[in-house]
């Protein structure tokens, strides 16, 4: 019998791995948002199913984090349903952790299913991708879906700054880069004080906000994913090392970056010898309330 996870038998804690097919071979985006991102990524395999993700991790004796986007009203394209990622991550209950995605701005609908899959499926947080899933996080319409995350006691992490998908494509694909202007989040964090809020990235081209916004609001984290750690900025590091050593996360991307080539470029950053466990699984274990 597979054992629950527990921080003491981790090496890390990846806190951003995308799901990007279901059991029935449907993928997380259309064709040509798929391999827009695929050229931009230059990743090998961009679909591993979920036992896949599951065997990548457990050979590394690391947990995962793992959700996919629910951007239907934006592209057209239906989601990869949450209830899977939910059933798929209890399959694997040893390194997967579940998290959701729902359109903000489904209304009372949306809140409905946030409180549905945190009791009933077992999600441990919320995935939010604004310039995907086309909204401005500070829509009012979007606040009693993130009252209702606080109110759960989970964590809610958005994508910020630009992104792979649709890069390359003319008008980007109509994605706006704006929508995931870290700043945004500002207002949402003095809002919701209790929400757990995660800046998915660095946020290229503005670190120095997201950077400002962890610094000043106790509820906001960053996590490092979607850029291998060589190319993070020096301002990003330096507060890495010291003002936002217990705020910063582990992740990469998955499947987009691997944690093999995210950890091999870690380890060549000046981070202290103190720092690092903090930044690969111990701030994300308190994030996640995992038992040691």
């Amino acid at each position: 019998m597979t054992q629950p996870i527990s921080l003491s038998s981790l090496t890390a804690i990846d806190v951003h791995v995308h799901v990007e097919v279901d059991d029935e071979g449907h993928t997380s985006l259309g064709g040509d948002l798929m391999e827009a991102s695929a050229a931009y990524f230059k990743s090998e395999h961009r679909t591993p199913t979920v036992d896949e993700v599951a065997g990548v991790y457990r050979e590394r004796a690391m947990a995962a984090v793992v959700f996919a986007v629910d951007h239907e009203r934006a592209t057209g394209h239906p989601p990869i349903g949450n209830e899977f990622v939910a059933r798929a991550a209890a399959r694997h209950p040893d390194v997967l952790i579940p998290f959701a995605s729902i359109d903000p701005l489904r209304g009372e609908a949306g809140v409905g299913a946030a409180a549905r899959l945190v009791t009933e499926h077992g999600v441990r947080g919320f995935k939010f991708h604004p310039s995907l899933q086309n909204f401005d996080p500070t829509d009012r319409a979007a606040f009693p879906l993130y009252e209702a995350i606080s109110a759960l006691g989970v964590p809610a992490v958005f994508h910020t700054g630009q992104t792979g998908i649709g890069a390359g494509l003319p008008g980007g694909g109509g994605i706006r880069l704006g929508l995931s202007d870290p700043m945004l989040l500002d207002e949402v964090a003095a809002t919701f004080p209790d929400l757990q809020i995660v800046l998915a990235h660095p946020s290229f081209p503005w670190q120095d906000e997201a950077l400002a916004i962890a610094t000043h609001k106790a509820n906001v984290w960053i996590d490092l994913s979607g850029w291998s750690p060589k190319y993070f900025p020096p301002n990003l590091v330096r507060y890495a090392n010291t003002l936002l050593k217990d705020k910063v996360l582990f992740g990469s991307d998955f499947p987009l970056i691997t944690p093999d080539r995210w950890i091999a470029d870690f380890d060549r950053l000046d981070i202290k010898p103190e720092v690092r466990p903090k930044i690969l699984k111990e701030n994300a274990g308190r994030l996640l309330g995992l038992p040691q």
